[in-house]
């Protein structure tokens, strides 16, 4: 059993009560645009993080993260990148990367809306965690907390960090 506390349009600026959020977890997942290099450190200090670069992201990101990341978690195929849209308007990218190998789980951040959606005709679940920065047009800040067990995604929790 993995606990994922999934994250994304940080925009270089790091809620406290991320850390106290995501203590259960064992990895956390960041969909892109960091912001600064300040904000993968504090995250990955704090736990095992895996993460792609977004749109804003500079070199000191785009260094060390990619701009899609696939890996197995458990028994489960992941899928991640920054801008990938979402069941059934994936942009053209995520579209022909979803249909060359389909994962169970394919995870996009960028348009700071909280999405957790699953395609049917994909049998793939899409999730968006939302923007937890501070930047953007969202009014609530979320993060995503949930469960891989072998194959099996659980007791997935939106978390509400405030208004931005």
């Amino acid at each position: 059993m993995t606990r994922i506390g999934l994250i994304s349009d940080t925009h270089g600026w790091l809620d406290d009560a991320v850390f106290k959020h995501f203590d259960v977890c064992d990895e956390i997942w960041h969909a892109g645009d960091f912001g600064n290099a300040e904000v993968a450190n504090k995250l990955k200090a704090f736990k095992p993080l895996k993460g792609v670069y977004g749109n804003i992201d500079g070199q000191d990101i785009r260094l060390e993260y990619p701009e899609i990341l696939r890996w197995q978690c458990e028994e489960v195929k992941v899928l991640m990148m920054h801008i990938g849209g979402y069941p059934p308007k994936y942009n053209p990218q995520s579209r022909k990367l979803l249909l060359e190998d389909t994962p169970q789980l394919f995870i996009a951040g960028h348009s700071h809306i909280l999405k957790v959606i699953y395609d049917d005709k994909l049998r793939c679940l899409h999730m968006n965690p939302g923007a937890a920065g501070r930047q953007g047009w969202q009014k609530v800040r979320t993060i995503i907390r949930f469960i891989v067990d072998g194959k099996d995604m659980r007791q997935c929790e939106v978390i509400e960090l405030g208004p931005k």
